[in-house]
């Protein structure tokens, strides 16, 4: 991956936000169907300036100055829940912040009052699967350390660059798990 905009990608206001819509872009690239990925965001002219072969590698140029370069960590294991993974991670200080992007299945808030009492979570999850209303949904969010947030949310079903909602606060929980990475 590199710093410069994918062809498709808008150009975003911040480096998170443009770092945020670089991995949505890459995902999309592979196609749905996907295993999550989890991804480190350094500081491009630190990573030019600190490590110039690696920073050449994955396409790091000059003009890298005030952007963050998504770096894709080791697969995440599929046997394990993504919020018990989550847990075990500690960033290194090099790291300025992390990113996620995974798939799920979503139901519009209208659904919530049809869902049946008792259910645990496995049945929980069958029962959203067989929902006719479900969505299916690539959220890709990412937090700094300092605490900024930015998320992207791609509907399979409105697959397209310009269909991708974007905001801070899009999917609360999983930044604040994703956050959790860098307290110690």
């Amino acid at each position: 991956m590199t710093n410069n905009p994918v062809d498709g990608t808008p150009l975003a206001a911040s480096p998170l936000t443009r770092a945020v819509l670089e991995i949505d872009e890459y995902s999309a690239g592979l196609g749905w169907d996907q295993p999550a990925r989890l991804f480190a965001l350094v500081d491009s002219a630190k990573l030019r300036a600190q490590e110039p072969a690696l920073a050449s590698q994955l396409g790091i140029d000059d003009d890298a100055a005030a952007s963050l370069t998504p770096v894709e960590q080791d697969e995440i294991p599929a046997q394990t829940p993504l919020d018990e993974f989550l847990a075990t991670i500690a960033w290194p200080d090099a790291v300025a912040g992390c990113a996620l992007t995974v798939e799920r299945l979503m139901l519009p808030p209208s659904a919530e009052d049809s869902v049946p009492a008792g259910l645990d979570e496995k049945q929980l999850a069958t029962w959203v699967a067989e929902h006719p209303d479900r969505q299916e949904v690539r959220m890709t969010v990412a937090v700094l350390r300092d605490g900024s947030r930015e998320s992207a949310l791609r509907l399979r079903e409105k697959d397209a660059t310009s269909e991708v909602l974007t905001g801070a606060s899009l999917v609360p929980g999983l930044a604040d798990a994703l956050a959790a990475t860098f307290e110690a």
